[in-house]
């Protein structure tokens, strides 16, 4: 009768570890869930600073453009106006130095215009990347949004699983023996585990050896605890090998070396 107690409560002091573990095991889950909302939040945030920067380059690429053309018109009419003056110059210096400023205004307006068509070989690259960088805003939008769907359906599926769990829990601890169960939460709350299972002489808790005299009362049936970590130990008869089947005994003399033939004059 003794030993049928001893058996319900560790099978129920199992039943009980192991629903704490789910507990444990789903509050975790549903803690982490958060982190993976921010994490597409973070990814939407980079997609949309990447598209902007791309818009922002698109942006300046025009400016300088706006800026150039504006350039451009400058120098030209100024190189206009000196073509205009030498119908009225006097001397051979005159007529040089306004040459010079037609060169310098006209070479002034070609670098410009150089620079204006690498601006324009620098847009139609920031064009692409700027498609790009907002379709991937577009994917990371609608990521997004599916995640925020997933966690808020898990989230749901979690309480109701941790709902079940604690119902369950809170039926099974009255039947337990106060004191076993008052060991059981004290042990839990400093190792994580109130419960270990002993096999092969070893606390499965912290793989600690397990004395022979407390291997022997366990296998015994009885509850104890371990010496080094304190969990509650108990042994599980399904874990005790199938015992070996009987070999047949060898035949006289077999496994012996054959003697060798006596030869004469040796």
């Amino acid at each position: 009768m003794l030993l049928g107690r001893m058996q319900e409560l560790i099978e129920q002091l199992v039943k009980l570890q192991a629903l704490e573990l789910a507990r444990t095991r789903l509050t975790q889950e549903m803690r982490a869930l958060p982190v993976e909302l921010s994490q597409a939040h973070s990814d939407l945030t980079g997609a949309q600073a990447q598209a902007a920067e791309a818009s922002g380059a698109l942006m300046r690429e025009e400016q300088l453009r706006t800026r150039l053309e504006r350039e451009i018109a400058e120098h030209r009419q100024k190189a206009a106006r000196f073509r205009t003056q030498l119908d009225s110059v006097t001397t051979p210096a005159q007529a040089a130095a306004i040459e010079h400023e037609i060169q310098f205004e006209t070479a002034e307006a070609d670098r410009r215009e150089n620079e204006e068509f690498e601006s324009l070989e620098r847009t139609e690259t920031q064009e692409g990347t700027l498609a790009k960088a907002r379709a991937e805003v577009e994917s990371m939008a609608s990521a997004l949004e599916k995640t925020r769907e997933r966690v808020s359906q898990r989230q749901r599926e979690y309480k109701v699983q941790l709902d079940a769990l604690a119902a369950e829990r809170e039926a099974l601890r009255p039947l337990i023996d106060q004191e076993w169960l008052a060991r059981f939460d004290h042990t839990a709350k400093s190792r994580g585990t109130g419960l270990a299972k002993a096999v092969n002489q070893q606390c499965s808790g912290c793989n600690m050896g397990v004395r022979p005299q407390v291997w022997n009362q366990l296998r015994e049936g009885q509850l104890l605890n371990c010496d080094s970590c304190g969990r509650i130990l108990y042994w599980d008869p399904a874990m005790t090998p199938e015992p070996k089947a009987p070999q047949p005994e060898p035949a006289p003399g077999a496994g012996r070396a054959p003697r060798k033939p006596h030869q004469a004059g040796a």
